[in-house]
């Protein structure tokens, strides 16, 4: 047997020992970002919370990539009853989200799978960028030719590592059929999803779409709320607790764990006020000309079902991290009573 026959066929088991065992339930840690805990302090607060996995969704969070601070984080979420998930940001090396001081994207990713390997991550989060990249030249089709280019490169490194690479639906960049030809063509042997609920309303996008799209593909998810409704401009939307939106987070929740089971389902909460998007406009659709009728049309109805939400006084800087904390432990408290 090969070496990458090996490590694939470990990673397959581990995958099925997952499915087989009941909801994971995880952290983002960027839903507490501002609290400045270091690795160790995000795991003990986590445990307390009941995660089973925490995502480390960006270098950030877990402090360094030092193969011995990697091992001490690997640890310490072993005696804390988690598993560890690593991330960084975009591998699109077109991007506008691309940071090319920190090298290539390739030299980039193969960074972390260095550490995922070392910390104990079956996969490397990442992303391609934003919805800026959708107003680039080529518009977003190019930077998934792009981001195609670079993964095929990095295939056989990939597959040598055991690990996979979950390419989230990141801040509007791509709406699913996009995202789904990406994994496509990158090759499914080394490329998955990470599934995130809030960020199909950035794209103009109903997430029950994109979850019945890119299920076959998940890897791990982002879950949080949403409530959006009409203006006299287009669409707001907003990003809220879970259960405190109006695009059905309970169903979401629920047909998650059925099409995508052993999965993590990790919590991403962001509480924000309302980015209005102004659909009426016609320059405003130059970015999603491709977008078809019946797939908006989705968005729309759940724009339609909601009411406009009274403006919120802004949380004065000393209290964000404790309001995080606070959104994040109402948001858990409520998906666990939809997982009893």
């Amino acid at each position: 047997m090969t070496r990458r026959v090996f490590v694939t066929s470990a990673f397959a088991a581990a995958q099925a020992a997952r499915a087989a065992a009941p909801v994971r339930l995880g952290i983002d840690l960027f839903s507490i970002r501002n609290s400045g805990y270091n690795a160790f302090e995000y795991l003990d607060y986590s445990a307390k919370l009941g995660a089973k996995v925490v995502h480390f969704s960006e270098i950030q969070f877990i402090g360094s990539l030092e193969e011995d601070h990697l091992r001490k984080v690997r640890d310490h979420a072993a005696g804390t009853g988690i598993e560890v998930e690593l991330g960084m940001r975009s591998i699109c090396p077109t991007s506008k989200a691309f940071d090319a001081k920190s090298g290539s994207a390739e030299e980039q990713l193969t960074r972390m799978l260095r550490a995922a390997k070392t910390v104990g991550s079956p996969i490397v989060r990442c992303f391609l960028g934003t919805a800026a990249d959708r107003a680039t030249p080529g518009g977003i089709d190019a930077r998934i030719d792009d981001t195609v280019k670079m993964l095929r490169g990095m295939r056989s490194r990939v597959l040598d590592s055991g690990l996979k690479i979950a390419i989230e639906n990141h801040a509007g960049d791509m709406q699913a059929r996009e995202l789904k030809r990406l994994v496509e063509e990158s090759g499914r042997d080394f490329v998955g999803v990470c599934l995130d609920s809030g960020n199909p309303l950035w794209a103009l996008e109903d997430p029950h779409l994109t979850l019945e799209t890119l299920h076959p593909y998940v890897l791990t998810s982002h879950v949080r709320d949403t409530a959006l409704w009409r203006v006299p401009t287009g669409v707001a939307v907003q990003w809220v607790r879970m259960g405190d939106g109006n695009i059905g987070i309970r169903e979401y929740v629920r047909r998650y764990i059925e099409l995508c089971p052993g999965r993590a389902l990790s919590m991403e909460i962001i509480v924000t006020g309302p980015r209005v998007y102004p659909i009426l406009e016609p320059k405003f659709w130059e970015p999603y000309r491709t977008t078809p009728a019946w797939e908006f049309s989705r968005f729309l109805a759940l724009a339609d079902k909601g009411a406009p939400r009274p403006a919120e006084p802004p949380v004065p800087k000393e209290a964000v991290a404790q309001r995080q904390r606070a959104d994040l432990e109402v948001s858990i408290a409520f998906t666990k009573g939809l997982l009893t």
